[in-house]
C-alpha cells in the first residue's frame, strides 16, 4: 500500500517514474523507545520518513547543555542532509514506538540527480526555500512579478541640462521630451528641477524666464541604485514625500523613476495611504489615515509581498504618522528637538502597530518650559492614533526618556554601569533608536556616546549579549500533541535571539543602522559574518515575522482560538512551512553557539 507520507511535499516534486522508483525501493522499519536510529558524526545509509511515533534530534555537543533540538513526528523527514554531506551532525533517537520509511541512500541520491526539482529542494539555501514557499502560495508568481522587479527595469533616461541654462530652456525641454523633471550637472554633482519648481520660480517668486536653471534646483536628491528593488524606490518616495527618485550608478545619474512608473507595477493602495497621511491637516484626518494601515498590511500579505518590503513600507508610513503628529502637537519653535522611536519601531520591523517606545532629545541650549505638558499631550495623541502606551513607560510622557543631549550622555554611563538591573534593558532599548522628527544630529551625538562607552567594553558586551541564551530554541515542541493549543512562542524562542544577537554584534562594531537586515549587510561588509549565513539568518527572521504576523491577523479577526498572539501551532502549518521553520530554528541554534563563543557566554 502506498503511504501518504511518500506522496506529500517534497516527494510531490518527483515525476511519475521517480515516485514509482521511490515506492518500489522504500522499506519500513520499527524502533523501540530509546533506540538510536542515526548516530552523530556517522554516515547515513538511509533517508528516514516518520510514519508513526516520534524521533528526537539530539545535539551531543551543545554548549548550553540542552541536547534536544528537535522532535520529528508523522510525515517528517530526516537524514537527507546526512546522506548529502556524508555524516550526520545530530543523533536521532526513537522517543516512542516508531515506524519509519527507509529510503536507501543510493536511491535518494539517484532521485536527486535525475529529478532536478527534487534535488534542488534538499540542496537549496533557506532563502531559496522561502522563495519557493512564496511561489507556492501565489501559484508561481509573487505580486505579478513586482517583488522581483528592479529599478533599472522601469527607469527613464534622465534629461540633463547645463546649470547655466535658463528657466525658459527648461520649460521648452520638458514639453519637448514629455517629462516632469530635468537634472542639471555641475562641479558639485547633480541637482533636480521639477515642473513644480519651475512654476514656483516663475509664478510665485516672479523670477525672470532668463534666470539660470541652477537657481531653482534642489540639491538634496533622493536616490536609488539601478539594482535596487523597485519596492525600495516606492518606500523612498513615501519616506521623503517625493514623487520621483534619481537613479545613481556611482557618481553618475543614469535614470529617473517617477511615481507613475512604480504604480504601473504595483497597486497604488500603499501610496494612497501615504498621500492621505501627507494631506492630513488635523489629528482627526491623520487618525483616519492611520486606521487604514491594518487594511494595507492584509492587502500586502495577500498579494505575496516579501516580508522585508512590507516592513520597510510600513515603517516609513508609521514614521510619517508620528512625525505629522509631532508637528501638529509640538510648538514649531521646539521642532529643533529630536523625536526618537525605539524597539521594533526603531528597527522598522513592526508591521502592526505596537506599544509606544519613544524618547525626546533636546539641544543643550534649548529652552522649553512647557516640555512636560507638550510631551504628555503627544503621548495621548499617539494613543488616539492607535499606538497603545508602553507597559515599561518608555515614552516621552515619562521624564526619564526626555532630556538634553548632555543628560542623555550622562544617562548612558549610568545605565552601562548597571548591567544587573534596569540599565542594561535601557541600553538595549536605546541601541535601536531612530529619528522620525526634528534634528537627527542630536541622535547621532547620543549614539556616538553610546558606542564610545559600550562597544569596546568586553565585560559589558558579554552581559549585553547574554540574553540570547535566555530562551530555549523551541524545536523540542515539534510534533508534540500534548498541548497543541498552546503553540510555541515564536517571539522568544526564534525572533528574539536573531534580533538581539545581531543587535549585539552591531553595537560591538559601531554600526549605526538600526534594522536587523541592514545590520546584517554591514556585518557581512565588515567580515564578521559570511554572506550566505547572513542571508539565511535574514530569511529566518522574515519567516518568523511572517508566521507571527499571520497569527496576529487571525487575532484581529477573532480566529486565533485563544492562542497568544506570539505563539504558533506547528501542527497547523503546511509541511513546507514546517520544513522551513525547522531549518530556520537550526540556524538560530547555530547563531546562538557563535554568539556564545564570540562573547564568551559559556563561562
Amino acid at each position: 500500500m502506498i503511504e501518504q507520507e511518500l506522496d506529500q511535499y517534497p516527494f510531490s516534486l518527483l515525476g511519475t517514474a521517480g515516485r514509482h522508483r521511490l515506492h518500489q525501493g522504500t522499506d519500513l522499519a520499527y524502533y523501540e523507545p530509546g533506540d538510536i536510529i542515526l548516530e552523530a558524526a556517522s554516515p547515513s545509509d538511509h533517508v528516514y520518513v516518520v510514519h508513526k511515533g516520534s524521533v528526537a534530534e539530539l545535539d551531543v555537543k551543545a554548549p548550553d547543555g540542552r541536547s534536544q533540538v528537535g522532535v520529528y513526528a508523522a510525515g517528517d523527514l530526516f537524514g537527507a542532509i546526512s546522506v548529502l554531506n556524508g555524516k550526520s551532525r545530530y543523533r536521532f533517537r526513537a522517543e516512542q514506538q516508531t515506524l519509519c520509511h527507509l529510503i536507501p541512500a543510493a536511491l535518494f541520491l539517484e532521485l536527486c540527480d535525475s529529478e532536478p526539482e527534487f534535488g534542488r529542494f534538499f540542496r537549496q539555501t533557506l532563502a531559496e526555500k522561502s522563495q519557493r514557499l512564496a511561489e507556492r502560495r501565489e501559484g508561481g508568481v509573487t505580486l505579478a512579478g513586482f517583488m522581483l522587479a528592479r529599478v533599472d527595469q522601469c527607469m527613464r533616461e534622465p534629461l540633463v541640462m547645463a546649470a547655466n541654462a535658463s528657466l525658459r530652456d527648461a520649460v521648452t525641454a520638458l514639453k519637448q521630451h514629455g517629462v516632469d523633471s530635468v537634472l542639471i550637472h555641475s562641479d558639485d554633482g547633480f541637482a533636480i528641477v521639477t515642473k513644480t519648481d519651475l512654476l514656483t520660480a516663475l509664478v510665485l517668486n516672479e523670477q525672470s524666464a532668463d534666470t539660470p536653471l541652477d537657481a531653482a534646483a534642489e540639491r538634496q536628491l533622493v536616490t536609488v541604485r539601478p539594482d535596487d528593488y523597485l519596492f525600495t524606490a516606492l518606500t523612498s518616495m513615501t519616506r521623503h514625500k517625493v514623487a520621483r527618485v534619481v537613479v545613481m550608478a556611482g557618481e553618475q545619474a543614469v535614470g529617473v523613476v517617477e511615481l507613475t512608473d512604480v504604480l504601473s507595477f504595483f497597486s497604488s493602495r500603499s501610496y494612497v495611504v501615504g498621500l492621505e497621511i501627507e494631506k492630513a491637516e488635523s489629528l482627526d484626518e491623520l487618525r483616519l489615515a492611520s486606521e487604514r494601515l491594518p487594511e494595507l498590511v492584509e492587502a500586502l500579505m495577500a498579494q505575496g509581498v516579501k516580508m522585508r518590503f512590507a516592513m520597510e513600507l510600513l515603517a516609513a508610513l508609521n514614521g510619517r504618522i508620528m512625525a505629522k503628529a509631532f508637528d501638529m502637537v509640538v510648538p514649531p519653535e521646539q521642532h529643533q528637538a529630536c523625536l526618537i522611536i525605539m524597539g521594533s519601531e526603531g528597527r522598522g520591523e513592526q508591521i502592526l502597530k505596537t506599544d509606544q517606545d519613544n524618547g525626546l532629545i533636546l539641544a543643550d541650549d534649548q529652552h522649553w518650559p512647557r516640555c512636560e505638558t507638550d510631551a504628555r499631550r503627544f503621548s495621548e495623541t499617539l494613543l488616539t492614533l492607535g499606538y497603545p502606551p508602553c507597559p515599561g513607560k518608555v515614552m516621552v510622557s515619562n521624564p526619564e526618556w526626555v532630556g538634553s543631549l548632555s543628560q542623555w550622555q550622562r544617562r548612558i554611563h549610568g545605565w552601562a554601569a548597571d548591567v544587573g538591573g534596569e540599565g542594561l534593558i535601557r541600553i538595549t532599548t536605546l541601541v535601536d533608536a531612530h529619528c522620525v522628527a526634528g534634528d537627527n544630529r542630536l541622535l547621532d551625538s547620543v549614539r556616538t556616546a553610546l558606542f564610545d562607552r559600550c562597544s569596546d567594553d568586553d565585560l559589558f558586551m558579554a552581559h549585553f549579549a547574554r540574553p540570547v541564551l535566555q530562551f530555549a530554541t523551541p524545536l523540542n515542541l515539534f510534533g508534540s500533541l500534548k498541548k497543541p493549543q498552546h503553540g510555541i512562542d515564536i517571539k522568544k524562542g526564534a525572533l528574539f535571539p536573531v534580533v538581539h544577537g545581531v543587535r549585539a554584534l552591531a553595537l560591538q562594531q559601531r554600526i549605526v543602522e538600526t534594522s536587523t537586515l541592514a545590520r546584517l549587510e554591514k556585518l557581512v561588509a565588515l567580515k564578521v559574518l559570511e554572506p550566505g549565513f547572513a542571508e539565511d539568518l535574514g530569511e529566518a527572521m522574515e519567516l518568523f515575522s511572517e508566521l507571527r504576523l499571520n497569527h496576529q491577523l487571525e487575532h484581529l479577526h477573532g480566529d486565533a482560538m485563544n492562542i497568544p498572539d506570539n505563539h504558533i501551532v506547528v501542527q497547523r502549518l503546511s509541511s513546507l512551512e514546517r520544513d522551513l521553520l525547522r531549518d530556520a530554528l537550526h540556524l538560530v541554534s547555530e547563531f546562538k553557539q557563535r554568539l556564545s563563543r564570540r562573547f564568551h557566554l559559556e563561562y
